[in-house]
């Protein structure tokens, strides 16, 4: 397996009504950072998205954030990133963030964290990657956790996928799960 070198992490673009999940942005991004990895996110500097991307600096970390051009342009955008790539669409964004992660955080977010990992687990069905995906907050992620079960029993999905897939309670546990794969295929 190749060395996990880069995390993408999916989340909000909201901190959401809970504080915990506050809490749970600041102490991923932090982890990256001291574990020396990379942090691939959605660019933004709103929601959980910025309080990770601020932590994992503040941290030392390296942050690279993909945002499409028509948010880019509504400045939502991180200005503080180590590196900031413009797309013209999600499509392109999300492509982007596949191609420059090893491997896949997924904290609490709304439909558009949803999207994210639905595509990131659809690729893994069509063997277009091995990445690991860990949902993290397990409370959460519970209902998505039990549908993608409910799939693989109900034969709509391998159990490749499922082996690709795992949920953390918190950052420190989801980043002990990626030590323990040793990254992608």
């Amino acid at each position: 397996m190749a060395k996990i070198e880069s995390v993408c992490v999916f989340c909000g673009s909201r901190v959401g009504n809970r504080p915990e999940r506050r809490a749970l942005a600041e102490e991923t991004g932090r982890r990256i950072a001291e574990a020396g990895l990379r942090t691939v996110y959605g660019g933004g500097h709103v929601g959980l998205m910025g309080v990770l991307a601020d932590a994992a600096l503040a941290a030392g970390g390296e942050v690279v954030g993909i945002i499409p051009e028509f948010l880019h342009e509504r400045e939502v955008m991180h200005s503080g990133l180590t590196e900031l790539v413009v797309t013209r669409s999600m499509h392109e964004r999300k492509a982007e963030m596949h191609e420059r992660s090893d491997a896949f955080l997924v904290l609490p977010g709304g439909i558009g964290t949803l999207d994210e990992v639905a595509e990131a687990l659809s690729w893994i069905s069509l063997d277009l990657h091995r990445k690991p995906v860990i949902l993290v907050d397990r409370a959460f992620w519970s209902p998505l956790s039990h549908l993608l079960s409910e799939m693989e029993r109900a034969g709509f999905t391998s159990p490749e996928l499922l082996q690709s897939t795992a949920v953390a309670d918190d950052a420190g546990e989801a980043l002990a799960l990626l030590a323990a794969t040793g990254g992608p295929d």
